[in-house]
């Protein structure tokens, strides 16, 4: 059985995929500073806490487990912080995987699933987007995460570090398993803050200009399911343990939905009429946002069981409920 670290597992995607390699065999370690993660995510499993800026507790944990391989989550993940404050930004998710990986190629460990992002495209230039687009990010958070990946080309020249970078869409959705789900300190994703407007946590949702180049007028993205998302990080485990040489894979869906068609989405599956308001558009925003998943399909053999938004959306809508509940009675 193989001993698999989790970095930042206490997190929202993090703790589906630790919940998902569990399932499936793996003996799986927390590494968790709980700064955004949640310790009842975790709840029954072995778990360190431990900032990764700590470099002798990234080696204790080491030293008392004989670790086959990392997934690497633990990271800043707000956009418009990481324009407010890039310092922040490049010490913790730049500078904390130097640590880990120092202390990893010290252990002869050397096998990582990175948690990415599109955000390393930067503007789209064409669509789908695939693996081969240009990298050029426009904010320090894609830039940060860019900067990882061209360090894990790097150390795989040099050291014979294997990796599978796996650059994710817009995460969504919730475990329909486990008491897991989207909880942010600070809530930025589209489909929570629509179902918040439903449980009084919010009085209306802006939609943020509806004069783009969509069908609609509003943006279009890629929703990609959680559950979707951690399966992806078992199947790249799965073959980097078998030997697999390094790899940049793309996880979405293939397909786009429009601010527009997530409201519906949340007024079908909920029965209710959501409030809402046209605001500005914000800077940086691009009108169409969608993955080629054909290299994720080929080299890890992943599908997508969430293809329908409305399936999604009903995962989420139990977990907002679930949370919202949590919240009022804590």
């Amino acid at each position: 059985m193989s001993t698999i670290l989790v970095t930042g597992g206490a997190g929202y995607i993090g703790s589906h995929t630790v919940h998902e390699l569990n399932k499936n065999g793996f003996n799986v370690i927390v590494l968790d500073n709980f700064s955004e993660g949640h310790r009842e995510f975790v709840d029954g499993l072995k778990t360190y806490e431990v900032d990764l800026c700590d470099v002798d507790g990234i080696g204790k944990v080491f030293e008392e487990n004989k670790i086959d391989a990392v997934v690497h989550f633990a990271a800043f993940a707000y956009v418009g912080e990481s324009v407010q404050n890039p310092q922040k930004y490049y010490y913790n998710n730049v500078v904390n995987t130097l640590n880990l990986l120092k202390v990893m190629l010290e252990n002869d460990c050397k096998k990582i699933v990175f948690s990415s992002t599109c955000a390393t495209y930067g503007e789209p230039k064409y669509m789908p987007l695939d693996e081969k687009h240009s990298q050029n990010p426009i904010n320090p958070y894609g830039q940060t995460k860019l900067t990882i990946e061209k360090i894990f080309k790097d150390y795989d020249r040099a050291y014979g570090l294997k990796y599978y970078a796996l650059r994710y869409f817009n995460a969504a959705g919730a475990s329909t398993e486990k008491e897991i789900g989207e909880w942010h300190r600070v809530e930025t994703h589209l489909i929570p803050l629509i179902l918040q407007t439903l449980t009084g946590e919010r009085e209306k949702i802006t939609i943020f200009g509806e004069d783009y180049n969509t069908p609609d007028g509003t943006c279009i993205r890629d929703y990609v399911h959680v559950d979707d998302l951690a399966s992806a990080h078992r199947l790249a485990l799965q073959n980097l343990l078998a030997g697999a040489e390094s790899e940049f894979i793309n996880l979405g869906t293939g397909r786009g939905n429009s601010v527009k068609e997530i409201i519906s989405s949340v007024e079908r599956v909920t029965g209710r009429k959501v409030p809402t308001v046209i605001g500005a558009r914000r800077e940086g925003d691009p009108d169409i946002l969608y993955a080629s998943n054909e290299k994720a399909k080929k080299v890890l053999g992943w599908e997508v069981k969430y293809t329908n938004i409305d399936d999604i959306v009903k995962t989420a809508w139990a977990w907002e409920q679930k949370l919202h509940l949590k919240k009022s009675t804590n």
